[in-house]
């Protein structure tokens, strides 16, 4: 099983600090759930606007964070099993106890402070990923701190993934495949696609029980949108009691995710043999689906495989059906950064993640969407190997 291991630690620590040496910085300081996990491979179990959490890793020295003390425990497990990458936690509290004081939540302010001056940084430049209000308000007591927005350039931290992000990635698509494979098994007349996703769950839960034992997996989502349901990318809001008819347009998508990253795959099927104009259709969002996979190339540009995908509708004369841009970058996020793709105009690096979806979407007939989450390099790596043949979409 692939494993994030201290090799990805080491990995973006040195970016790190070359984003600080570049920055004139200090330390960084992380503060929101994908950051979080970014800086330490803890996935955070409370809700940073209601429970605040602070990653700071120094230029120089050992990481620390402080965090709620709902995730206590939680982290105990994460230590002990050596998958996070910090010793150094120090917790608050929600309420007062007669024992075991902990400083308490309104008292954030001043435990940053602490935390920081402890350590050196209390008259440091540190760069943050948002304007954190508790940050500021530690200022207050450390009137020489100065925080310095580093949003943009921690974002590109993030889209080269390390070998070993890459390889759980791959292993996670190849499990998509299987659910898929599973999907096209159970399509059929009068379904419910409600139904029918919560009991492809459970296989796929099953499933990666066996691949993944002991790891971090789950679902975000397995969804099914019928007929013309389907012409909306996120469906028509009225999912409950919809079946699948003979005749329709099925598009669906699965999305888990594993030790953190996620893989989209997503397909089109038809439940009985498709008109001239569904399979027209069909054939055409596969083909632009292609070209964008053929574009994820070390060095074209980011747009680029919008613009391929496009060319490839346009052609057929399909553009009045786009909604949506191609796709985006995949990782920690399931819509991960850059998020531009439509209007990115910076080369490509080899090891970004993208997701290649274009759509098209006709009203009161359905929609026809295939996804292939692919890896940039001097040869575009499509990580989930699902068929896109209207042979093998065609179901019944």
């Amino acid at each position: 099983m692939p494993k994030i291991t201290t090799a990805v630690r080491d990995y973006r620590v040195a970016m790190m600090r070359e984003l600080m040496d570049r920055c004139r910085l200090d330390a960084l300081v992380f503060t929101t759930p994908d950051f979080f996990q970014f800086a330490t491979n803890f996935q955070l179990d409370v809700w940073p606007w209601e429970r605040p959490v602070f990653a700071v890793v120094p230029r120089d020295g050992e990481p620390f964070a402080v965090m709620n003390e709902l995730s206590t425990n939680h982290m105990r497990f994460a230590t002990e099993q050596q998958t996070v990458w910090l010793r150094d936690v120090t917790y608050y509290a929600e309420h007062p106890r007669v024992s075991q004081r902990l400083a308490l939540a309104p008292q954030l302010p001043e435990l940053l402070t602490s935390s920081l001056a402890a350590r050196g940084l209390g008259a440091s430049r540190i760069g943050v990923d948002v304007a954190h209000p508790l940050l500021a308000a530690a200022q207050r007591y450390l009137p020489e701190l100065v925080l310095r927005p580093a949003l943009a350039e921690m974002r590109a931290m993030r889209w080269v993934k390390h070998a070993e992000e890459l390889a759980v990635m791959r292993a996670l698509g190849a499990l998509t495949d299987w659910v898929q494979d599973r999907y096209r098994e159970n399509i059929r007349p009068g379904r419910l696609t409600q139904e029918l996703d919560h009991a492809m769950s459970a296989l796929m839960v099953e499933e990666a029980a066996r691949r993944f034992p002991g790891e971090d997996f789950d679902i975000l989502k397995c969804w099914t949108l019928a007929g013309p349901a389907s012409a909306s990318p996120h469906g028509d809001g009225a999912a409950c009691g919809a079946r699948i008819a003979e005749g329709d347009t099925v598009v669906n998508l699965i999305l888990p995710r594993l030790n953190g990253y996620y893989v989209e795959n997503e397909r089109t099927w038809f439940c009985g043999r498709p008109d001239d104009r569904q399979a027209r259709l069909y054939q055409v969002a596969a083909q632009a689906t292609d070209a964008a996979v053929q574009a994820a190339v070390t060095g074209q540009r980011v747009c680029d495989m919008d613009a391929a995908a496009q060319a490839v509708i346009e052609r057929a004369g399909f553009g009045d059906y786009v909604f949506h841009r191609t796709g985006h970058a995949v990782g920690l996020m399931l819509h991960e950064y850059p998020e531009d793709m439509a209007f990115n105009t910076r080369a490509l690096r080899a090891g970004e993640v993208y997701s290649a979806e274009p759509g098209l979407y006709v009203y009161g007939l359905g929609g026809f969407r295939l996804d292939d989450t692919v890896v940039v390099g001097s040869e575009p790596e499509v990580i989930v190997k699902t068929p896109k043949t209207l042979e093998y979409a065609t179901v019944g």
